[in-house]
């Protein structure tokens, strides 16, 4: 069934953790149109509190102040960008070659926290911490683990409306590749300077299988509908952002929908503001099965994917994007 969203839907976490039946199924069955249309709802009561929120995003703030020589030295091209800080411009959407307006801070597992006993220890580098911010690590990994969480819930629904086992997710995920994104869209002090075709951040489609976006602080973030259109997404302070990725297209044949999404840049005038974003990407184990599901084809719906796991697809789209050679 289509359905054109004017704005996308909001929905209670609580419903589905704490609900009754019939709540909880409700939930499952809203999320499922949502996923299946527009790919993106807003949620509440997803756990993570405007404390941490302000005290992260205080954080960040701090961080991107820094003069670039100090920001530089958390650099690292030689694993991919996938830890500490990316420089302005390194990053750009598929299909383009002009870099993103924008810099960021990337953090992953923090390998303290994974058994010596799971072989995936090995494979991500460790996290990289700036000596000018001490409470930034606590934050950062406080807000890591409560956005997983939320991030294991909504897949714990995801699966429902999928006709899987609730937990078919959970040891897909546990000590994923996921990654929590500090990002800061810098001022432009002349608009004129600019290439003509440079963005905030390109229509693009996220990698991973979902993404939840704290409150983003400035408007600027649309997606586009079935129809073409685009449409603002708005979200209330207390709601997350949470949108369908490309591993979760791709694992149900399209039947949910990883909606191309942008960051436009602001009117003339406020393009000399900032505009600080925290998305939570969240990934699989490199090992994750992405083939299609054989519940998601059939003959309206032929299989439109090639057989490959998390990691082989992940690698593959980092070289489109500029951050692996």
């Amino acid at each position: 069934m289509d359905i054109l969203f004017d704005e996308i839907p909001s929905l209670d976490l609580a419903d589905f953790t704490s609900g009754t039946p019939e709540q909880k199924a409700a939930f499952v069955k809203k999320l499922g149109e949502a996923y299946q249309n527009i790919g993106f709802v807003a949620i509440k009561n997803h756990g993570l509190s405007q404390d941490l929120q302000d005290r992260l995003y205080g954080s960040i703030k701090s961080f991107f102040a820094l003069p670039d020589e100090v920001k530089s030295k958390y650099e690292k091209p030689e694993i991919g960008f996938q830890r500490g800080y990316t420089g302005k411009g390194k990053e750009h959407a598929k299909g383009r070659n002009t870099g993103d307006l924008k810099e960021f801070y990337h953090v992953g597992q923090e390998l303290a926290h994974i058994p010596d006993s799971d072989p995936i220890k090995a494979e991500y580098p460790e996290n990289i911490w700036p000596d000018e911010l001490p409470e930034f690590k606590n934050d950062a990994l406080e807000a890591y683990r409560t956005l997983e969480n939320a991030g294991k819930a909504m897949l714990r629904a995801i699966a429902l409306n999928l006709d899987l086992p609730e937990d078919y997710f959970e040891e897909k995920v546990a000590h994923g590749n996921s990654i929590l994104r500090q990002i800061h869209y810098f001022p432009i002090t002349n608009p004129d300077e600019v290439p003509a075709d440079a963005v905030r951040a390109a229509e693009h489609g996220d990698i991973n299988l979902i993404t939840l976006l704290m409150g983003a602080s400035a408007d600027g973030l649309q997606v586009l509908r079935k129809d073409g259109k685009w449409i603002p997404i708005t979200a209330l302070p207390d709601q997350l952002v949470v949108n369908v990725g490309d591993m979760l297209e791709r694992l149900t044949n399209k039947k949910l929908k990883s909606t191309i999404h942008r960051v436009v840049n602001p009117p003339r005038e406020l393009m000399n503001t900032s505009r600080y974003s925290i998305p939570f990407f969240m990934h699989p184990r490199s090992d994750m099965d992405l083939t299609c599901l054989e519940s998601c084809i059939d003959e309206q719906n032929p299989k439109q994917f090639k057989d490959a796991t998390a990691g082989e697809f992940l690698e593959e789209r980092l070289r489109e994007l500029g951050l692996r050679k």
